[in-house]
């Protein structure tokens, strides 16, 4: 497997609700990792099975680990990695996973070249409008990784490997190949960065985590159009519960009327009045 800065060079934002976990359900966990979640699927207690989703920063390998022994017992490893993405800050401690736990890797098709050294990513765009955090984007990694044939394609029936009862949703925009997990039984949605609940671009918002929906990072989403019609797939299916990359999982009316707003006012809210992104520069 080919180290490449996404999974090597550590990244000095954090949040205030780094290193904390919230059972979002029985079966749903999500920890924190600076300022990005990771989420464990999986009834907790020694010799369950279990999946990851997503990987968190660079360097946070031995955090996961940790915390997924508190909750699934030591010598346990995932069934799987679940990836809604490749981005730097949901990859970040992959390889070093890998090397400790012989698992699976399963992405979205068009996300298989960025997982296998074969394309980078833009680069984050500092123009944008936006906060602090969107000038510091130059410090993000933006190349690809290459753990070979440890990844796999999901299944084009949308079923998600180890995860029965749940399906993924192609969303993108944020990235070509981002997906968004769903269950119809709780309307319960594992997001990524489709859309998020905390100001990504702010500093003081990230490490805060005040509450807020958004689109998915300014910085980082390429288009725009496609983004908006993500979330708008995202809100017809009236979930109940949303763990997004960033931010606080929400459920409730507060998510209802939230998701919906973003969904008719994608524009206004979420995309930003200038960048190389939205002048067509890129």
């Amino acid at each position: 497997m080919e180290r490449s800065s996404s999974t090597e060079r550590f990244q000095p934002l954090t949040s205030g609700t780094s290193g904390q976990g919230i059972e979002v359900a029985p079966d749903l966990y999500c920890f924190t990792v600076q300022i990005v979640n990771v989420i464990f699927y999986g009834l907790p207690g020694e010799g369950n099975k279990w999946v990851l989703i997503d990987a968190g920063m660079p360097k946070s390998a031995e955090r996961i680990k940790e915390e997924a022994e508190k909750r699934f017992g030591q010598g346990n490893p995932p069934q799987a990695i679940i990836l809604t993405h490749a981005h730097f800050d949901h990859i970040g401690a992959l390889i070093d996973l890998l090397e400790v736990w012989d698992v699976p890797v399963y992405a979205q098709e068009l996300e298989l070249p960025y997982l296998t050294g074969q394309k980078n990513y833009p680069e984050p765009d500092t123009s944008v409008e936006g906060g602090m955090v969107a000038k510091l984007s130059f410090l993000f990694p933006h190349e690809s990784i290459d753990i070979g044939t440890k990844v796999h394609p999901l299944s084009i029936d949308h079923t998600v490997p180890f995860m029965p009862d749940w399906k993924w949703i192609h969303t993108p925009g944020h990235t070509e190949g981002h997906i968004s997990l769903f269950r119809n039984e709780d309307h319960a949605m594992i997001v990524g960065d489709a859309f998020v609940t905390v100001k990504q671009d702010s500093l003081y918002k990230v490490f805060t985590q005040e509450k807020e929906i958004g689109g998915p990072p300014r910085y980082l989403t390429p288009d725009w159009g496609m983004a908006e019609e993500s979330v708008q797939i995202l809100a017809a299916l009236h979930p109940h519960i949303a763990i997004t990359g960033h931010g606080v999982p929400v459920d409730g009316q507060w998510l209802h009327e939230n998701l919906d707003r973003l969904a008719s006012d994608f524009q206004s809210i979420a995309v930003p009045d200038h960048g190389k992104f939205v002048d067509g520069s890129e």
